[in-house]
């Protein structure tokens, strides 16, 4: 496959991935706050308010295999920066935090996705880790 197609492929699945899982999230009572959150260091996928902890979400959509595997741990560290960026932007650094994942697993036949929410799924990484 052409790889300018098969980026535009992945981006509309990602792109499909993330209203996903923002519905499913919101279903659960969560207050989304922003979507897309980009920094020099990563962009976070949605950030949102369960209570008063302030909820950092990696959403990884796919059609086959486990999306969550997708997580790595540069991808977290990468992820720990950009919430601290926010944190300190927005004055939030006394909240507490943590880190979930929304694997959305879209199937062959176009039907429903299957969505699988993993609360506080990875602690902050790196430089300039959060403490809890």
């Amino acid at each position: 496959m052409n790889p300018v197609l098969r980026a535009l492929i992945g981006r509309l699945l990602g792109d499909r991935g993330e209203r996903a899982a923002v519905a499913h999230l919101k279903r659960r009572g969560m207050r989304i706050l922003r979507r897309n959150y980009r920094t020099k260091h990563g962009e976070v996928d949605a950030i949102a308010r369960d209570g008063d902890v302030v909820v950092f979400v990696e959403v990884k959509a796919r059609r086959r295999g486990d999306p969550a595997e997708a997580v790595t741990r540069e991808k977290q560290r990468r992820l720990t920066l950009a919430a601290l960026h926010f944190l300190k932007r927005h004055r939030l650094l006394e909240h507490r935090c943590r880190f979930d994942v929304v694997a959305v697993l879209w199937p062959a036949d176009d039907g429903p996705p299957i969505v699988e929410h993993y609360p506080d799924a990875f602690e902050a990484h790196g430089r300039g880790q959060m403490f809890r």
